[in-house]
């Protein structure tokens, strides 16, 4: 195992209060961001340092590109598409008291996989739900706590998700019509280390993911060893994505919520330089 300390810079200097969710978009050159509770969703053009502001009505928990351009959003009160005129429209409107859109993930056929949790974190008051460009849902897991990582090897056939306070990583098997079935533990983060947030998957199918309360990334093989360590001076590690036009720097997001005391990066888009070779993630097909 390779573990780096402190082979990061600072992409932006921010205080998002649970900054999350960062997707390189191809189509633009840009890295798209958010921050969950102040209903922001960020834009960072590395190569001019060009950044970007836009406010949500509601808490915003994933924000991806979309095919013909636009964005699409999962909401508080379910999926949203933002058209590349700036008018926004809902996809599927499905309120539930209590509850919010949390962190999703575009699925090599271009469907959109969007996860919700409880604000108050209640055990299995959350779920994961596929979604296809006419806004047909379909539940995929329906007794999650915090939903949150899901990410595909680079040959489709497994998919990668955790639930957060379960502290695993969970594989599944992709079946042929991009439904998932044989679920089974990758890895378990142990006790003290901290729990399984956002994730991405390298160009070697190698699984990387953000620790929060362990103030590290993470990268684990496809067998499911622990292969790398990169540290970070920020406790609350939220998720993380390669970006850059050769999709070599991984990009990491952090949050300073709930936090007495928090360090002066909490909050900030950080990035490690070189960290690795990314896959290209499609963009959702609405």
């Amino acid at each position: 195992m390779t573990a780096t300390g402190t082979a990061f810079e600072v992409a932006v200097h921010h205080e998002a209060s649970l900054g999350e969710g960062p997707t390189w978009d191809p189509a633009t050159d840009r890295l798209l961001w958010i921050d969950i509770l102040n209903s922001r969703v960020h834009t960072y053009d590395p190569a001019t340092g060009r950044r970007t502001l836009r406010r949500t009505d509601q808490h915003v928990g994933a924000v991806k590109p979309r095919a013909g351009g636009g964005l699409v959003l999962n909401l508080r009160d379910g999926i949203g598409l933002l058209d590349p005129d700036d008018t926004f429209r809902w996809l599927h409107r499905e309120p539930v008291p209590g509850r919010r859109g949390n962190d999703a993930a575009v699925a090599p056929d271009g469907s959109l996989w969007a996860g919700t949790m409880r604000y108050d974190e209640a055990p299995g008051g959350g779920t994961l739900t596929r979604f296809t460009g006419d806004g047909t849902a379909e539940t995929v897991l329906d007794d999650v706590t915090v939903s949150n990582g899901t990410g595909w090897s680079p040959d489709g056939t497994l998919m990668y998700y955790a639930d957060t306070p379960t502290r695993r990583i969970d594989v599944f098997d992709v079946t042929a019509d991009g439904r998932v079935a044989g679920r089974r533990p990758l890895a378990v983060i142990e006790d003290g280390a901290g729990f399984p947030d956002g994730l991405c998957v390298d160009a070697d199918g190698c699984v990387w993911t953000a620790l929060w309360d362990g103030g590290a990334v993470r990268r684990y093989t496809p067998s499911g060893d622990l292969d790398r360590v990169i540290a970070l001076p920020v406790p609350r590690v939220t998720a993380c994505a390669f970006g850059g036009p050769d999709l070599t720097d991984l990009y990491v997001t952090t949050a300073r919520v709930g936090l007495p005391a928090p360090h002066p990066l909490a909050g900030s888009l950080l990035v490690v330089p070189g960290a690795g070779r990314g896959v290209a993630q499609p963009a959702f097909a609405g």
